[in-house]
């Protein structure tokens, strides 16, 4: 039986046969708010290539009170295990189903929030991958696109917003009756609705005759901390750059973005009607790293409009080009766009991105770019930092290897020529091979089709006089992870190497040396004969996509002097090429930490501060030495409130050091330091301790034992909000006690009825990283609930709990045995397995850092 998957072979059949014209849509929403199931009418018209030939369409609902095809009532047995099967097609086809759908509280389908501040229901869809079918019945593939016309009953006084422009609804009473214009032809994943009081702010995009009514939208509540204004200039810089790049209008009618309640990714590229999570509506004080990083997500979500909405995959398995394309979109025009406030976007990729897909590339479960997507169940797990980073890395080296210009220009022909349609990979690289001239096939081979990642090293001599001999980068291929499929290849990668020189302190550029690395050694005599720099940087500009190494004497200037980089790039990838060095076990965790001890206070780049923070916090808790574990926190903690107390007020970096001291505040100081933060009998000049902030230091007094429940109750008192609910049953799972532990366990585990949100929350209070022993009974149960789980849950909420309640924090042998005998006799599904195997790999990796770290402390 196929439950809710759908093979890849199912797909490619029905594709065959099947054609679709329209579909309208018929929901009664009158019921959002007592919850339960809403009324579903579909009526979509399609033909078959083969006439007399049987199908089927999908749908998730928990009834089905008609079937009609082609006139004729079928019977209702023909829906089973969420597909209605259509016996006889004839060439031209009406299908109309009435269900009852089911509202979720786990962001999938249409997903029923109440506001606890106003107690108004909000409704919103989220339909990606396949869950358009939770709301009416589809033909649910991206390659059989059609209109969409929607209609819509909803209690008076909503908002009722979808892909095309909202009508003025009709009617009167206690509903009222929205009816849409039909869309373009589009996918169905990329339909939507967002339904309930919502309030908007409005404006429009205009170029020349151009005008494009524009939308942004929250819950009334958040209303007051929604800066429109921010959100419509990045929009705008957007248009402005994708239209004049892409030689192509923007395809639609108008375009609304939605900040929406309880939302699992960070955005959904629905046509003309994006929606966004709404802690991007910020309501308490963030830093520049987080504004640029939600105006990140508005441009990736701008630039699907056109790639994946206007042009679709095929397929699942091209998954990648929709979402590489979009996070390369996001960054080239962040740095490149008139006016742009992050000008060093490619900073933040490198600093962000890169390590996530160095990270996922390194796991069992890579996998080439362009992934093999047999089913539904392999793409849910599909996105993830290959499909984005490692694709969007790998576009960048492309338009380095053929140019912005012919890039640009082969983006535009494919626009033109696949408009409203569905594609493959070849169709791309047709249009850039035409443009450039180059041929891109064994390119795309060697990047698309192969896994794993290179590793750059210099190979320098130094003659007796200072100067260099020789210099070469020498390429390695190291061997796959255990597990995962493929071999390692060498590749062909075009870089950059960077000559600095030290000035007064600091490291400047002096010179700059672009070439093609291919093989396994290549000399670059550009380099011979000068007197050797103080660094020199391999993939300076960050233009491929590999890990990096320094030499010798680079290195030890670098560990010295890694903040007189006068620029952000070289300093991020630095900082980048130490992590994975940490992460491989090439550096001492405590190594790492003295880094970032002396290096932290010349960085001026928030992001990376923040990226670094994060990352000596993982280091300490997993890739150190268990006996020299607490010595290094009480150093970090230490070095935390230092760098608190020394910031300048009002400052980013305040922010970022008050957050980071409120993870890892440790002695009786310390904790009495945070507790003065929060009662406001200590005052640092300059720090607000708004709501966000007041959460995270009553956090760690809830989890060190020194903050009771009274003392979040009266907290929620205060900000008695979603996000109050949220911190406050993250806060009670992190109490220090064997019952606040099974109390949370329970919740997550034994009861299916917390939200994605709160779950979230719970998972996150539960896995504290001081709480090992509390914890250590939770690997047994763990494996002896987690297959229950991922057969009885939705995909969003059983990956949640897969996850995140995997025992990361028991770095054991012990723990590999469990998860190994776990795998051997559980028979889990491969995506199952995939989860399990990925969680398992973290462990491996922090054995092998903490052997490191260990034998650094013994020398």
């Amino acid at each position: 039986m196929p439950g809710t998957n759908l093979t890849r072979e199912e797909a490619r059949t029905r594709a065959q046969l099947l054609h679709v014209d329209a579909y309208e849509i018929d929901l009664d929403l009158g019921t959002a708010r007592a919850g339960g199931t809403f009324r579903s009418t579909t009526v979509v018209r399609f033909s078959a290539t083969t006439p007399g030939a049987d199908s089927f369409i999908d749908l998730v609902a928990p009834s089905v009170s008609e079937i009609v095809l082609n006139g004729e009532s079928l019977d209702l047995a023909l829906f089973a295990d969420s597909r209605i099967a259509l016996p006889g097609l004839k060439a031209q086809n009406e299908l109309r189903v009435v269900a009852d759908c089911a509202y979720t509280n786990t962001g999938e389908g249409l997903h029923r929030f109440v506001d606890p501040v106003d107690g108004e229901t909000y409704l919103y869809t989220q339909f990606e991958v396949p869950d358009a079918r939770r709301v009416f019945a589809s033909f649910e593939q991206p390659d059989l696109k059609a209109t969409f016309r929607f209609t819509v009953t909803a209690p008076t006084g909503w908002v009722v917003v979808s892909n095309s422009p909202t009508p003025v609804p009709a009617g009167e009473g206690d509903t009222q009756v929205w009816s849409f214009e039909p869309t373009p032809r589009i996918s169905s994943y990329i339909t939507a609705l967002v339904a309930g009081p919502y309030v908007g702010v409005f404006d429009e995009y205009a170029d020349g005759d151009q005008r494009v009514p524009l939308g942004v939208y929250c819950r009334p509540s958040l209303r007051e901390f929604l800066d429109a204004d921010a959100v419509f200039e990045v929009t705008r810089q957007g248009f402005d750059y994708f239209q004049e790049k892409f030689d192509f209008p923007y395809p639609f009618a108008k375009y609304d973005q939605l900040f929406v309640p309880e939302f699992n990714a960070g955005a959904m590229e629905n046509a003309g009607a994006v929606t966004l999570r709404d802690q991007y509506v910020f309501r308490s004080k963030v830093t520049d790293a987080a504004y640029e990083g939600r105006a990140a997500t508005i441009l990736h979500e701008l630039a699907h409009m056109w790639f994946g909405d206007l042009v679709t995959m095929e397929w699942w398995n091209d998954l990648w080009l929709n979402e590489s394309f979009a996070t390369f979109a996001e960054a080239v025009c962040q740095a490149e766009a008139p006016g742009s406030k992050w000008p060093n976007s490619w900073t933040t990729f490198a600093n962000q991105m890169k390590t996530w897909a160095y990270r996922q590339d390194q796991l069992p479960s890579t996998h080439p770019i362009m992934a093999e997507i047999n089913d539904l169940e392999d793409v849910q797990v599909n996105f993830d930092g290959i499909t984005y980073a490692k694709g969007a890395s790998v576009l960048k080296q492309l338009v380095a290897y053929v140019g912005q210009d012919a890039f640009f220009e082969g983006v535009r022909a494919y626009f033109k020529q696949h408009a409203w349609g569905n594609t493959r990979l070849s169709d791309l690289l047709g249009a850039l091979e035409k443009a450039s001239g180059r041929d891109l096939k064994t390119w795309s081979k060697a990047w698309l089709e192969t896994a794993g990642i290179n590793v750059l090293r210099p190979a320098l001599e130094v003659a007796a006089d200072g100067t260099i001999s020789s210099f070469a980068v020498l390429q390695e291929a190291p061997a796959l992870p255990a597990g995962a499929k493929g071999e390692a290849v060498l590749r062909p990668h075009r870089i950059a190497i960077g000559v600095y020189e030290l000035q007064d302190g600091a490291l400047v550029r002096t010179d700059r040396i672009e070439l093609d690395v291919d093989g396994a050694r290549t000399d670059v005599p550009q380099l011979a004969g000068r007197a050797k720099p103080a660094v020199l940087l391999l993939n300076d500009d960050d233009l491929s996509y590999a890990k990096v190494r320094l030499d010798e004497g680079s290195l030890a200037v670098v560990t010295e002097h890694l903040g007189g980089f006068t620029e952000s790039l070289p300093r991020a990838l630095c900082w980048a090429s130490a992590w994975d060095m940490t992460r491989d076990g090439e550096l001492a965790a405590r190594d790492y930490l003295s880094l970032a001890l002396s290096g932290l206070g010349r960085e001026s780049d928030i992001g990376v501060v923040q990226s670094v923070q994060r990352q000596v916090k993982l280091a300490l808790d997993a890739y150190t030495d268990p006996a020299w574990r607490e010595q290094g926190l009480a150093r970090w903690a230490a070095a935390a409130e230092e760098q608190l107390r020394a910031a300048a007020p009002g400052s980013d970096h305040q922010l970022a050091w008050a957050r980071t001291l409120a993870g890892v505040a440790r002695t009786d100081e310390q904790l009495a330091l945070l507790d003065g933060l929060l009662d406001g009998s200590t005052v640092l000049d300059g720090l607000a301790v708004d709501t966000e902030l007041r959460w995270s230091l009553l956090g760690r007094l809830v989890a060190t034992g020194r903050a009771d429940d009274k003392a979040i109750d009266d907290e929620l008192a205060r900000d008695h909000t979603a996000a109050g609910q949220e911190h406050a049953a993250s806060c009670r799972a992190s109490r220090p006690t064997a019952a606040a532990k099974a109390e949370a366990w329970a919740s997550v585990v034994e009861s299916d009825e917390l939200t994605n949100y709160v779950q979230e929350a719970v998972i996150g209070g539960f896995q504290q990283s001081d709480q090992r022993e509390l914890l250590a009974p939770y690997t047994a149960k763990y494996f002896a609930a987690v297959k229950g789980i991922y057969e009885t849950r939705s995909h969003e909420i059983s990956q949640q709990i897969i996850v995140g309640l995997y025992p990361s924090s028991q770095v054991e042998q012990a723990t590999l045995d469990a998860t190994d005998a776990w795998l051997a006799s559980a028979d889990p599904a491969p995506a199952l397995r995939r989860q399990v195997v990925e969680a398992r790999a973290g462990i491996e990796r922090a054995l092998k850092a903490q052997a490191a770290d260990r034998a650094a402390g013994a020398r």
